[in-house]
């Protein structure tokens, strides 16, 4: 199935299966996809995530989800800002602090895919990808 914002769908897949508890996601992979749930990951989002290459056309990525010792979900939160009709773009000036420093925004820069935070540190700007909280 064809599907017009990929990145959309790994949120919305990700978001649903931590609102079911679920103890990992499996999402079609893409280079894109990978690095966002590496920054998840080095954020602490997320415990692990793995691409699975089973011989089909596409491989999967498995996110695996991380939450406390309560079984309360660690993330809370994913909001997709750039789309496909609407893209968003944002100078190293301009990168929103997402709740004051609790969240992060994912942005896909010339360097690659990094967090707000680190964007700011070395001064580049690009398309704003989505808050994470």
């Amino acid at each position: 199935m064809s599907v017009s914002d990929p990145i959309a769908d790994m949120l919305t897949r990700i978001r649903n299966a931590v609102a079911s508890r679920h103890d990992a996601v499996t999402i079609p992979a893409s280079k894109m996809k990978v690095s966002i749930a590496r920054v998840l990951k080095d954020e602490g989002f997320i415990r692990d995530y793995e691409v699975q290459d089973d011989g089909k056309p596409q491989p999967d990525l498995k996110v695996d989800l991380g939450y406390t010792a309560t079984r309360q979900p660690v993330l809370n939160g994913l909001q997709r800002v750039s789309k496909p009709g609407l893209r968003v773009y944002v100078q190293r000036r301009e990168i929103p602090r997402v709740y004051g420093g609790l969240g992060i925004a994912i942005l896909s820069t010339p360097k690659g895919i990094m967090t707000g935070h680190e964007a700011r540190r070395q001064q580049v700007g690009g398309e704003l990808l989505c808050y994470i909280w």
